[in-house]
């Protein structure tokens, strides 16, 4: 039976959504500004700064445990912090928010699949329904509403690339769900960006050597890094941490799809970019499938299943 949940609660999960679509927003924004590697480690290395101070005692305590698996928490941090948001700040380059975020979408549906592929867990029927409903949405915003794109093979990069990052996010969501360390949140956060930070930072450097590009100290790209590693990074993170602990985890995924909806209009009316009827559509089929498949069984479960 599904709780009615509180209006703080529900604040608390409307948050995570509006600060990614900011996020993703405020990366097409920066594109000829501030070049994608160079924006994902700063991002990671200020956010660092701001949450460690905060972290210290709980990662000292927890050195012995996090130590004894480095490898785990090495492919964690590549996959949810080095490889997700890199490949995202990547694919704005080309993409437009609300494709980004729209493809991202697809990220809860993925992750039924990777977990019936990779990880051994059942999918019912309904779910794969849910999750034919949702790729086709994702190929409609990939085609730019015309079938004869797929057919051509004329996808956009930056689309191809969110693609992508979204598996690397279901791997990495995978990976917490069943091999977290049992150590502080704040600790183990802190931990991930260190690392994440670390693994971008010879990519970054590649892409100065590469491009000669760097970031214009200017006022506005400092405001736009101080966004995305404060409320992106940080914030977001706190409030779906509080909003799933309140509400548990089914009614959260259904926010999530709130994220293309905030990037559409905050494109809109920051970026000046256009809302097709394919986006609406496309949309339309993802947060379908997502629903579809997110839908808890009406049965009791058995005491083995409980």
């Amino acid at each position: 039976m599904t709780r009615r949940i509180s209006a703080s609660t529900a604040a608390l999960l409307v948050a995570p959504p509006l600060f990614w679509a900011g996020n993703a927003v405020v990366a097409r924004a920066l594109v000829g500004d501030f070049p994608p590697l160079a924006l994902s480690f700063a991002r990671w290395a200020l956010a660092l700064l701001l949450v460690l101070p905060f972290a210290l005692r709980g990662l000292h305590a927890a050195w012995p445990q996090l130590r004894g698996q480095w490898r785990l928490m090495f492919a964690i941090s590549a996959l949810g912090v080095a490889c997700y948001n890199s490949l995202q700040y990547l694919a704005l380059q080309t993409s437009t928010a609300v494709n980004a975020t729209l493809i991202g979408a697809s990220a809860p549906v993925l992750t039924l699949i990777v977990g019936a592929a990779l990880f051994s867990t059942p999918v019912l029927r309904r779910q794969w329904v849910g999750a034919a409903l949702s790729l086709l949405g994702v190929l409609l915003v990939i085609a730019r509403g015309d079938a004869l794109n797929l057919a051509r093979l004329q996808l956009d990069r930056g689309d191809l690339i969110m693609l992508v990052a979204t598996l690397t996010w279901s791997l990495y969501t995978w990976l917490l769900r069943t091999r977290r360390p049992t150590v502080p949140a704040t600790a183990f956060l802190a931990l991930q960006i260190a690392l994440g930070a670390l693994m971008i930072l010879p990519f970054a450097i590649a892409e100065y050597l590469w491009t000669g590009k760097t970031a214009a100290p200017t006022a506005s790209n400092l405001l736009a890094l101080l966004y995305v590693a404060l409320l992106p990074s940080l914030v977001a993170y706190f409030c779906w941490d509080r909003g799933v602990a309140r509400a548990g985890a089914i009614v959260p995924m259904y926010f999530v799809n709130l994220t293309p909806v905030f990037a559409g209009l905050l494109s809109y009316f920051i970026l000046g970019e256009p809302i097709g009827i394919y986006h609406v559509l496309g949309g339309v089929l993802i947060v379908a499938g997502i629903h579809l498949a997110s839908r808890p069984d009406a049965r009791p479960p058995s005491q083995a299943e409980a």
